[in-house]
């Protein structure tokens, strides 16, 4: 269960961006156990929240934004494309999407947001050597698509809304947000359900975040990126991929970082990545 919210605390709102993704449909049945009330957006009506607000972020009316966006405490903004795409299509769901939301944000006086950010920002990043040390949040950009371009610029975006207008963002560079581990990479990148909630839950609450990077990932045996950072904001892991890791290695094999899909940090993005929609 989740850690309850202070005694006396006021409702707090939360608006859900991507509320009706797979990662969305968690994050609402799990957020409200940490105290948020969530308002939700998605580009598609969600299931069983019919005052969900249904906009399309790349070409929604600033006025209907704006509403969405009015008198919430902060956003968490999952909405966009999650695997490659032609560049038109990144660009609209995903660039110019983040950025009106940003506008929304700045114009309404929203002060906090959490940005599903990805690894893909960083996937040309070679997976690390035995004994060489975890992967920082500092790590230049590395993109392995234009999806993870558009994770790159969502990034600068954040930091730019925080120098100039002052809106905090925790950029989360999620890893395999899934049930389970599906392959033996995603035994270094796995985030269970209940932990990305207590990462979301630590960024909405830690104070003076400024703009502040943070991999997104459960407390892995394989762990390949630091989660100092994160664990700085409260974030407190409790899974570990490492249950799966017989049945997946005997399925595929170690990991083999000769094999150009598995040499870096966004294994088969790097390669053949998977087509949106899927």
């Amino acid at each position: 269960m989740p850690e309850s919210p202070a005694a006396g605390s006021a409702p707090r709102t939360v608006l859900l961006t991507g509320a009706a993704g797979g990662v969305g449909t968690r994050m609402r049945e799990l957020l409200p156990g940490y105290g948020w009330t969530l308002r939700l957006l998605d580009m598609h009506p969600v299931p069983d929240a019919p005052d969900a607000h249904v906009l399309d972020l790349g070409t929604a009316d600033t006025d209907a934004l704006r509403t969405a966006v009015r008198g919430v405490a902060a956003i968490v903004h999952l909405a966009g494309i999650s695997l490659e795409s032609t560049f038109e299509k990144i660009l609209a769901a995903n660039i110019r999407g983040t950025y009106a939301l940003y506008e929304a944000a700045r114009a309404e006086g929203v002060r906090r947001v959490v940005f599903a950010s990805s690894n893909h920002a960083v996937g040309f990043t070679p997976v690390p050597a035995d004994g060489a040390g975890l992967i920082p949040p500092d790590t230049p950009h590395r993109p392995d698509t234009f999806y993870g371009l558009s994770k790159s610029f969502g990034e600068d975006l954040a930091q730019l809304y925080r120098d100039r207008h002052g809106i905090e963002t925790v950029s989360v560079r999620i890893g395999s947000c899934q049930p389970a581990p599906t392959s033996v990479r995603g035994l270094s990148t796995w985030l269970s359900f209940g932990d990305c909630a207590r990462l979301f839950h630590a960024a909405l609450t830690a104070p003076d975040v400024g703009h502040t990077v943070v991999y997104g990932s459960s407390a892995n045996t394989r762990l390949w990126w630091d989660l100092a950072p994160a664990r700085a904001l409260g974030y407190a892991p409790r899974d570990d991929s490492e249950p799966y890791a017989a049945e997946l290695i005997a399925q595929h094999g170690e990991l083999d970082t000769g094999n150009p899909e598995q040499a870096h940090l966004g294994g088969e993005f790097c390669t053949h990545p998977p087509r949106w929609p899927h």
